[in-house]
């Protein structure tokens, strides 16, 4: 199931779950066989070896159950989604190596299947129920996520758990049946704005007079102009103007605060691949512009120095000088513990 974004936590018969953010997965576990799927049905069973360990030790002999598979940092307090995205690695030594370093963790928290019953018409106040009964005592690195009815709780927790990088709410019918595909959960996640210098763009797909993305900067303590994100999504109407609006800001990489794009011009830097393993023929150079001009936009949160996913356009800010667009301006998550969140998942709220 998908889930469609809504603007507030909603009122009404849900059942609350905090919203991870990882890959999501589905398990396969029958005896001695497991398969690890992505939601884009993509294998992933080979790059994590030991969840397929974990699985085998933890879950019933068949079941099918959907869940996130997370990575937290090394302070064991965070996810860290960088971290997540380097599993994804060609090389079996590699994959064993970080299988060590940066081990994996299912989140658990939906029941598709047990033994010979498929459970995805019943409600999912039901599957819910039988899936804490199924994984009571299951053990790290399978967790149980957690889950309420209460929206006061729910609430509390969208402004707590950010601190350890989840990513807002997943509010599901308590009534509804698993629909592969359909956008019926909805999803409540944090939006903050910031203003941003734009110092490049990336050409739209369609053809070369046409904007695909713009490249937003932040100026650090040090005065370093660093990249943290793009924003895209706009009508083909203003993809074309805003190509035509950007051209007298174009300038060469000589002197351009991100002057290592030029010996990337045209090919995939290694940044790219390490972000891009999903599209691997993805080309990610971009035309240098002049900093000189500033957008407000608006993003979820951080994943370290960059926006975790494309920003959205707000407007134009010509009131606003480029050297002001710090990252003093973002606003910083309270601090908390993701083993916190794990352990709690044994019992619904």
């Amino acid at each position: 199931m998908l889930a469609k974004p809504t603007d507030a936590i909603p009122d009404g018969d849900y059942v609350f779950e905090p919203k991870w953010d990882g890959f999501r997965s589905i398990v396969f576990r029958d005896g001695d066989e497991v398969e690890i799927g992505s939601r884009n049905e993509r294998p992933m069973t080979r790059y994590f070896p030991e969840l397929v360990a974990a699985v085998l030790a933890e879950l019933p002999a068949r079941c099918v159950i959907d869940g996130e598979i997370v990575v937290p940092d090394a302070s064991g307090r965070r996810l860290d989604f960088e971290a997540l995205q380097l599993r994804i690695h060609p090389a079996a030594s590699r994959v064993a190596l970080l299988a060590e370093q940066t081990p994996g963790h299912f989140i658990a928290f939906d029941l598709l299947a047990l033994g010979s019953e498929n459970y995805m018409e019943r409600p999912f106040a039901e599957r819910r129920a039988l899936l804490s009964k199924v994984l009571a005592g299951v053990r790290s690195p399978i967790h149980l996520t957690l889950a309420t009815t209460d929206r006061s709780v729910a609430t509390g927790w969208f402004s707590q758990f950010e601190g350890a990088g989840l990513d807002g709410l997943i509010a599901k019918p308590a009534a509804g049946v698993y629909e592969p595909d359909k956008r019926v959960m909805k999803k409540i996640k944090h939006e903050r704005t910031a203003d941003c210098v734009v110092a490049g763009y990336r050409v739209h797909k369609s053809g070369p007079d046409r904007i695909g993305s713009l490249l937003l900067g932040l100026y650090s303590g040090d005065g370093r102009l660093a990249s943290v994100g793009v924003v895209g999504a706009f009508p083909m109407e203003q993809r074309i103007a805003l190509f035509a609006e950007m051209q007298p800001l174009v300038t060469g990489f000589e002197g351009h605060p991100w002057d290592w794009g030029a010996q990337h011009a045209g090919q995939r830097t290694p940044q790219a691949a390490m972000a891009s393993r999903w599209n691997a023929s993805k080309d990610l150079s971009f035309v240098p512009l002049r900093p000189e001009r500033v957008l407000e936009v608006r993003y979820d949160h951080m994943e370290g120095s960059r926006f975790r996913h494309t920003a959205q356009f707000v407007r134009w800010r010509p009131d606003r000088s480029p050297r002001s667009c710090t990252y003093e301006q973002l606003e910083e998550p309270v601090s908390f513990d993701l083993a916190e969140i794990l352990r709690g998942g044994s019992s619904d709220g």
